[in-house]
């Protein structure tokens, strides 16, 4: 991603999750099924004024997503919401977000629920850089999502352009 808004300008793609990362974060989601009765996300639909959505790329799973992650114990889902920003895609929030839905994550674990925000009003504070959690990330257009985009972040992104609802399940 580039600050200056070239909406393809995203970070150099690599070859994706490796065994190592992928074995990784099957030990990590075990662990949280054992020491947590649920896990709950949030992830953020990231909309600017150009039409464009924010996405990332992750090291450890296949395909675009939108940026997010897990609530710690103490932290309010706006919070969380908040961290995962800056750490994922170096955004502030800088006015209200909107919940668009909380979503059984059934795909992923009978025990996962993910809050989908919406966020209109933020500030790109920089460039995000490839990490070890981040391969790649960037705004695109809504009508041109990079491919490889995953099926479930198209369906949110389609709900939140037409105004509906969102469902009871991933």
């Amino acid at each position: 991603m580039t600050v200056d808004g070239d909406p393809r300008a995203a970070l150099k793609p690599d070859s994706g999750p490796n065994r190592a990362q992928r074995a990784l974060f099957r030990v990590a989601h075990l662990y949280f099924r054992l020491v947590r009765g649920m896990t709950l996300g949030v992830r953020a639909a990231v909309l600017d004024g150009e039409g464009r959505v924010f996405l990332v790329r992750h090291t450890y799973t296949p395909g675009w997503h939108l940026p997010g992650g897990g609530v710690e114990v103490g932290e309010t889902l706006e919070e969380a919401l908040a961290k995962e920003l800056r750490e994922e895609a170096s955004i502030r929030v800088t006015g209200p977000v909107v919940l668009h839905g909380v979503l059984f994550n059934r795909p992923l674990s009978r025990r996962d629920h993910v809050a989908v925000y919406v966020v209109r009003e933020f500030a790109v504070d920089g460039v995000k850089r490839p990490d070890r959690e981040i391969a790649e990330a960037g705004f695109f257009p809504l009508d041109a999502l990079p491919e490889g985009t995953t099926a479930g972040t198209r369906r949110r992104l389609d709900e939140i352009a037409a105004g509906a609802r969102a469902p009871a399940v991933w």
